[in-house]
């Protein structure tokens, strides 16, 4: 399994700022706010998976290739 890539990292960091957003929102009762914050944790969701597949295609070719220099 490689490193994550930048997708992957951008995907969390969109999760996470998400999650404060929908919970201050919460918080304050500001419906507005947390809603802006559920979209961008599903964003960040999203962005991840994206990111894990491009990652696994990646390792995929990889040793494709090392399998083929054998």
């Amino acid at each position: 399994m490689g490193l994550p890539n930048k997708d992957e990292l951008k995907g969390k960091w969109e999760q996470a700022k998400g999650t404060v957003k929908e919970k201050i929102g919460h918080a304050m009762d500001d419906r507005e706010l947390e809603e802006e914050g559920a979209a961008e944790r599903a964003q960040g969701e999203a962005r991840e998976s994206f990111g894990e597949a491009k990652r696994k295609v990646g390792d995929a070719v990889k040793d494709l290739g090392e399998t083929i220099r054998k």
